[in-house]
């Protein structure tokens, strides 16, 4: 039966640069996966507990997140794996193919990681924090790409437990854990990470110049940010405050032009700080599914121009950022 065990990233931490978060972490992780506080996720846990164990005959995390064959199990176990996983729809980032089970996720993440891999500094050996990381597939891929360790954050339990649920067919000993945290949990001036993602966080917090000086505060000093997030188009000092929605998200605060975004990396201290990749987000690139069988983008946008959102906004169009602490 597969719970929810962080002892192993507890035992690893405890002589690292991360070892006085961890005795923060019980209480945090206690307090992140409460089943009173979140109604949903004792069937959430109960889903997890029913997958079968099947051994992979493979796994493959450099060009996408391939955990075992069709051949591993007969047609009956996967038949119940597929049932349990879509137990925990919607599935919003991956693809994920788990036994030749395809998730077909909302995003096609992988394309993003696609276009940010190629600015990172190398990820071989480094300690890395992934902020608002969903369910942790950029987590994997970063792995894939000879992380040492990641650490992704994610304070929603329905993301812990389809991390869980991929991580029970992939092994416990890859050295990769979301935590159901927020960065706002992190210590301060903690000063430890060779590397942070925060990708699709941005413009969902409140105060950006925080957001950015939280981020600031977990990298060692040359450690590398990588930033992605909504921008708009325009000038030194343009950004877009939506006062309603945004593609009817009704939790976007700020979405800065790229000179804007550069100009507020430098003043919160950041060197070096440059955009590597600006791309218009596509209706092929984030769109329903099978598993996640609601709106998406193509209804967020306006009906009769998709260069608008449906509330007459700048439709999407997404931007990373690299700089260094």
């Amino acid at each position: 039966m597969t719970q929810i065990n962080y002892d192993q990233l507890l035992n690893a931490l405890k002589d690292s640069p991360l070892a006085g978060w961890a005795e923060q972490l019980p209480a945090q992780i206690a307090a992140g996966l409460c089943e009173k506080r979140y109604g949903d996720l004792a069937g959430w846990k109960q889903s997890l507990a029913k997958l079968p164990t099947v051994k992979g005959s493979r796994i493959a995390l450099t060009e996408e997140v391939r955990i075992g064959h069709s051949s591993d199990c007969d047609e009956t176990t996967r038949a119940e794996i597929r049932s349990v996983l879509q137990e925990l729809i919607p599935w919003r980032k991956g693809p994920y193919f788990v036994h030749d089970i395809h998730i077909d996720t909302e995003w096609r993440s992988d394309w993003k990681w696609d276009r940010v891999l190629p600015h990172l500094a190398p990820l071989k050996d480094r300690l890395i924090l992934d902020v608002g990381c969903g369910n942790g597939y950029h987590c994997w891929r970063m792995l894939g790409a000879g992380a040492k360790r990641v650490i992704g954050i994610d304070p929603s339990p329905r993301f812990i437990v389809q991390f869980h649920m991929i991580k029970h067919f992939a092994g416990a000993n890859y050295p990769v854990d979301v935590l159901p945290v927020g960065i706002e949990d992190v210590p301060e001036k903690l000063q430890a990470f060779d590397t942070v993602f925060s990708m699709g966080v941005f413009y969902h917090r409140r105060s950006p110049m925080d957001h950015l000086l939280e981020l600031k505060n977990t990298l060692r000093p040359g450690g590398q940010l990588v930033l992605e997030t909504l921008v708009i188009e325009g000038k030194l000092g343009d950004v877009l405050v939506p006062e309603g929605r945004y593609g009817m998200m009704n939790n976007v605060w700020f979405l800065p032009s790229c000179d804007t975004m550069l100009s507020w990396l430098r003043k919160m201290g950041f060197s070096n700080p440059r955009v590597v990749d600006v791309c218009p987000t596509t209706t092929e690139e984030q769109r329903a599914t099978e598993w996640m069988r609601f709106h998406s983008l193509p209804e967020f946008l306006h009906p009769e121009d998709s260069s608008l959102t449906a509330e007459g906004h700048p439709a999407p169009i997404r931007a990373v950022f690299v700089a260094e602490a």
